[in-house]
């Protein structure tokens, strides 16, 4: 399986957005699924369910993050604005076939609410909008790693 498919297998699965992306992306970098599903479990839903920014994004984020070259002191200030360079550019492609990177924008509702919750479960919108999301997430960070290589 691709780096894709065990995303939305995570995802389908009922692991939320952000663990689902991240834990397949972290795979390139050797980090468990165990580890990266840890981490990322307090992102999903637009951070702790908050419906802010979309999970499949820090996911996408801290899976580039991994690609960061050097991290000594010396050179972080400077590698790090790679870094950012690099989220961005993740961030306006996500934006571009998506409308949003938020999490109530790109379901149309606020799932930090009750109701909003309860509307996505009943509009089924975790699987008719969230899987794409996962999809396209993945999709867009494996295109940039293309041209942000592995640290090596």
């Amino acid at each position: 399986m691709n780096s894709r498919e065990i995303a939305e297998k995570r995802f389908q699965n009922g692991y939320s957005c952000s663990q689902s992306v991240f834990s397949a992306l972290g795979e390139r970098w050797d980090v468990s699924p165990e580890v990266s599903l840890r981490i990322a479990a307090g992102f999903g839903g637009g951070i702790a369910r908050s419906a802010g920014i979309c999970g499949c994004v820090t996911g996408g984020i801290m899976a580039l993050g991994l690609a960061q070259k050097e991290i000594s002191p010396e050179t972080n200030r400077s590698e790090k604005e790679k870094t950012y360079e690099v989220c961005r550019r993740f961030m306006r492609a996500f934006e571009e076939r998506n409308g949003s990177t938020v999490c109530s924008n790109l379901l149309g509702c606020d799932i930090g609410t009750p109701e909003g919750l309860a509307k996505a479960h009943r509009e089924g919108l975790h699987q008719s909008v969230c899987t794409k999301l996962v999809r396209d997430a993945v999709e867009i960070v494996e295109s940039i790693l293309v041209t942000f290589p592995d640290p090596g």
